[in-house]
């Protein structure tokens, strides 16, 4: 009797083995606790672009070409108003890919992924929302720059490419072609024919218009590179994550002429808000030092003091417009192959810009500041069966990425993130239920967006400390009204405290000894 008893208990402890989904099974991540709950559904296709600014087609631009992100917009949800974390690469994709708001000075500097690392700071959950995915059941693949550095991999710029991953646990694999540049960094900052600014010493333009093919700068490459694997990965039964990050428009503003040829520069607009804003202390912009140090054969010098010549705006807005176009054409052919391989029905898209960029506004060429300009980017998101062409005017942040796609896919979100899903965006672009806020932080101030107003507080001794933009009157931020308004101050400020993470008050993880990056 015992012996049929035991083999009974047997049997049914293998059925309820095999009926155990498989995004709960432990995975290869070695004392780390699985989260997740429902099989995954979806393939995820994520498209990280570097300084990227709302300055698109979908976006009611009249002067970019920008067919294939418009495309990609008619048939997705378009969030017109996102804002970042942080308007700088590195920090920006961080908060992005962990969920979470900065907390220590470390995490606004672009080496943060490298710094958390080096201080071995123990993860006791996925390390980010790739690594997520990839213990419930994703094979993931990421190329280009998705997290800081353009490979994946810790080292500077001269340097041969590193062996430490910055994010060493999120990917089944990490590619880049670096062709005839040899090195990741050196095709970041490529220019025709291999050269490259860093073997150049920043003896370079800022920009570049040869005559060669899409191949013939880094994303042409990637694009490839990218439309190779998704057809190797539509032969696997697992579901993918892809993520491709694609350089341009980053500075040096380098592309293939027959981008450059699609402007008339002669009717290129120059900005909106050419002067410094009113009532506002230069502490709160900056000198331009990343376009002006980078890049030492440039045909003038921005300064805050003496703007640059129309002429050579327009030169360089020309650029920036190429670069947005090249980048286009290249996510016109991922989304191509998505499309023909038949994985578009079951693949989430997402399109987002990691933080916007001066052009020339308040005396800015980058970004690096707590402006509109820096911190609104991209954002398209398309998923399967929901409504299509539709457009948001809610805000909302980079850290609401993760628990969004996590929802999306059937997968628990750790407890600790600080992001909220906007799925009920998504179903209702314009729910009442979402809550219309978004923190931002940089040159130790707290930036709070609200629907009507942007409102910063700076730790500092310059003064004023405090700025306030109405953008229903103001939207290019041109006159601070923080002293004229202190009733909207009080009214703002608490809601601005419960952003305050209080990095401004901790030490470094480690000792400043940064890594290059931009």
């Amino acid at each position: 009797m015992n012996i049929q008893l035991n083999k009974l208990s047997l049997k049914i402890l293998i059925i309820l083995l095999l009926l155990v989904p498989a995004g709960l099974r432990p995975a290869s991540a070695p004392g780390k606790k699985l989260i997740g709950t429902a099989k995954p559904r979806y393939n995820v296709l994520f498209l990280f672009i570097d300084d990227l600014r709302p300055e698109l087609g979908c976006y009611g631009s009249k002067n970019i070409h920008s067919p294939n992100i418009d495309g990609l917009a008619s048939g997705a949800t378009l969030f017109k108003r996102h804002y970042v974390m942080v308007p700088t690469c590195g920090p920006s994709r961080a908060c992005l890919l962990t969920g979470r708001r900065p907390r220590n000075i470390d995490e606004i500097s672009n080496d943060v992924l490298e710094k958390k690392l080096r201080a071995q700071v123990p993860p006791n959950i996925p390390e980010s929302f790739v690594d997520n995915l990839r213990l419930n059941g994703y094979y993931t693949v990421g190329m280009g720059k998705i997290s800081h550095s353009p490979d994946g991999y810790i080292y500077k710029y001269t340097e041969q490419k590193g062996t430490k991953r910055e994010l060493p646990a999120s990917w089944n694999e990490m590619l880049l072609d670096p062709g005839q540049w040899g090195t990741g960094w050196n095709a970041f900052f490529g220019y025709a024919g291999g050269k490259n600014r860093n073997d150049q010493k920043n003896q370079v333009t800022p920009y570049e218009s040869a005559d060669v093919a899409d191949e013939g700068y880094p994303d042409g490459l990637t694009a490839a590179l990218a439309v190779k694997k998704l057809e190797e990965l539509a032969g696997r039964k697992k579901p993918f994550f892809l993520g491709v990050g694609f350089f341009k428009p980053h500075l040096p503003f380098n592309a293939p002429k027959k981008y450059w040829d699609l402007y008339d520069r002669s009717k290129i607009e120059l900005t909106p808000s050419p002067g410094l804003s009113k009532n506002v202390n230069v502490e709160s912009l900056h000198e331009s030092s990343e376009f002006n140090g980078g890049y030492k054969l440039g045909d003038e010098k921005a300064s805050l003091s003496k703007p640059v010549s129309d002429d050579y705006a327009r030169k360089l807005r020309h650029g920036y417009f190429a670069g947005v176009s090249y980048m286009d054409a290249q996510v016109g052919k991922v989304l191509a192959a998505l499309k023909k391989l038949g994985l578009e029905k079951n693949t989430i898209i997402v399109l987002w810009g990691d933080h916007g960029w001066h052009l020339g506004d308040n005396r800015v060429w980058g970004k690096h500041t707590l402006s509109e300009w820096s911190l609104r980017s991209p954002l398209i998101v398309k998923t399967p069966g929901l409504p299509k062409g539709a457009v948001s005017n809610k805000i909302v942040s980079s850290v609401d990425i993760y628990p969004t796609l996590m929802e999306l896919c059937g997968i628990k979100s750790p407890g600790n993130l600080d992001g909220k899903s906007f799925v009920m965006l998504l179903k209702d672009p314009e729910s009442n239920r979402w809550q219309n806020l978004a923190y931002s932080y940089f040159k130790k101030g707290i930036s709070l967006r609200t629907d009507t107003f942007r409102f910063s507080k700076y730790f500092r001794s310059q003064l004023p400390d405090q700025e306030l933009y109405d953008h229903s009157n103001d939207a290019y931020e041109t006159n601070n009204i923080s002293s004229f308004h202190p009733e909207i101050n009080s009214r703002l400020l608490p809601l601005l405290e419960k952003g305050n993470t209080g990095l401004y008050n901790t030490k470094p993880l480690l000792p400043q000894n940064p890594t290059e990056g931009q």
